[in-house]
């Protein structure tokens, strides 16, 4: 970074205007595409395919050292939709249009068990999200790669979608309008889950379900995802712990908070994600959600930005309870770097992109400083306000990483990758792309198996504990698809900041057109 201050970032992208922050503290340059770790990403990408296809399709995950297959997303095919986007991104003809006939033949108004519970969260993300994405994408320049004899799926896509939506949108059907986190649909549709939701699981509609109802013209889709928004716009019960950071749960009854703990991580992320994501799909309509944003990112930089004792250097988030902080983080919070540059840029405030940026590189470390040089799924630190202490077997390891860790599993996640997608595409800094590709790298000699790729059990062994015999469908949505933009040509899809972008990422990684 430059040590100059007050400078705007006036590199251009290759083809396209600048990103501009008024104010950066470090110059951008370019982002240069990288042919060469791009087309591994990609071989990584046919291997991931090829093994599902040839072991597990149609069904829904497979099982990469087994070589057997799992229906743990209702038998509909979630590899096959999941894979869709990036198929496309990656300009993978055969792949493409192979899905593209398989969806057209998926049944969504049922499952294949009796009394299968279907999650609202993870369906909306994974299928409903990959089928709009496809659709957005092939009614673009990516056209091209859908033969004549399949051009009619594409609008199936579309016509899937909705049946999709119709059969989860009876999850809205409670007191408040806040849904409830599964439904079932066979024998008769009915709902299912807890008397609470959280804000995640109802959060994370927003931009799946306003997009369907732009591309249908069909307004019900967002009118009910915008009405149990409101309840995380406008909290109230339990009083938050900070403005804006809300709690883990809400009562699906009054639309209460019972709760004011939480973070970065599993419950609620996606749902601070997508308040910023729906001020880049519509700066009039949605600018309450970017206010919202904004209070939960002050008081995240206030409260939440936590410095190990050894290693200063680094930013982690971390959890509260109540007003207690708890110096404990995961790699799904990692994410956070990401959506804060994003933030910084689309806002021209580059306090929120230079926070991005550290938190970027400091998760980076989670993996940089592992025997295996992969993230584990959580970890912990100290700080100078707690008295916590690492386990003597991990003193040591403390001492040089800033944390040790507390889940070591490796599932195949994405987000530190992610934010380091974000970080290079702002910067234009190699050393992002090298980061990345070190992290790929680890990948490709722990996690590769014969048919596929699977998850770790423990990433500080240096061979990496174990496999889990799992390769998770967002393995080709997300971690791919932001390996491989990290190295590949400008796109329409690439993130091109302020008032260029023309689309933004779901936060399974699927691209959707921006309004307008």
């Amino acid at each position: 970074m430059s040590s100059k201050t007050g400078l705007a970032i006036s590199a251009l992208l290759i083809g396209v205007a600048p990103i501009t922050l008024a104010s950066a503290t470090w110059k951008r340059s370019s982002p240069q595409p990288d042919n060469a770790r791009a087309h591994e990403v990609r071989k990584a990408f046919q291997t991931a395919w090829d093994g599902y296809y040839e072991k597990s399709f149609p069904h829904d995950t497979l099982l990469p050292i087994s070589g057997r297959a799992s229906d743990d997303r209702n038998a509909w095919g979630v590899t096959v939709v999941d894979a869709l986007s990036t198929a496309i991104v990656m300009e993978e003809p055969g792949i493409t249009n192979r899905i593209l006939q398989h969806i057209s033949t998926i049944d969504f108004t049922t499952t294949k068990e009796k009394d299968a519970a279907v999650s609202l969260f993870e369906t909306n993300i994974r299928y409903l999200g990959g089928l709009i994405a496809g659709y957005d994408l092939l009614n673009g320049p990516s056209r091209k790669l859908v033969d004549t004899s399949n051009l009619q799926y594409i609008e199936t896509l579309l016509t899937q979608a909705t049946t999709l939506a119709d059969g989860l949108s009876i999850a809205f059907d409670t007191p408040t309008g806040i849904p409830r986190d599964s439904v079932y649909l066979n024998p008769i549709p009915r709902t299912g889950g807890s008397d609470t939701n959280g804000p995640a699981g109802f959060g994370t509609l927003i931009l799946e379900w306003t997009r369907l109802s732009d591309l249908s013209g069909n307004k019900t889709y967002s009118e009910l995802a915008k009405k149990a928004q409101k309840f995380l716009l406008e909290p109230t019960g339990v009083p938050e712990a900070y403005p804006g950071l809300v709690g883990y749960t809400v009562d699906i009854s009054d639309g209460k908070f019972t709760d004011n703990n939480g973070g970065w991580g599993g419950g609620i992320d996606s749902f601070y994600e997508y308040l910023i994501k729906m001020y880049l799909y519509d700066k009039e309509e949605f600018g309450e959600y970017k206010d919202r944003w904004v209070l939960a990112a002050e008081s995240t930089m206030k409260y939440l930005a936590s410095h190990p004792t050894s290693r200063k250097d680094l930013t982690f988030l971390a959890d509260y309870d109540g007003r207690k902080i708890n110096p404990w983080s995961s790699h799904l919070a990692s994410f956070a770097g990401g959506n804060f540059i994003l933030a910084g840029v689309i806002l021209d405030e580059p306090k929120y992109t230079e926070f991005g940026i550290t938190l970027a590189g400091s998760y980076y470390e989670a993996y940089k400083q592992t025997a295996s040089k992969i993230g584990p799924e959580g970890f912990q630190w100290v700080t100078l306000n707690t008295n916590n202490t690492p386990p003597a077997q991990e003193a040591e390891f403390y001492e040089r990483a800033g944390f040790w860790a507390t889940s070591k599993s490796y599932l195949l996640r994405p987000e530190t990758i992610e934010s380091l997608y974000y970080a290079y595409r702002v910067t234009g800094d190699k050393k992002y792309q090298n980061m990345a590709w070190d992290a790929f790298k680890a990948i490709q000699d722990l996690c590769r198996t014969g048919y596929g790729f699977s998850g770790l059990e423990d990433v500080t062994q240096q061979n990496g504990g174990g496999r889990d015999d799992f390769q998770q469908s967002f393995f080709l949505a997300e971690t791919l698809k932001y390996l491989y933009l990290v190295f590949a040509n400008e796109s329409e899809v690439q993130f091109q900041g302020r008032g260029k972008s023309q689309f933004v990422f779901n936060t399974e990684a699927h691209p959707f057109r921006l309004r307008g």
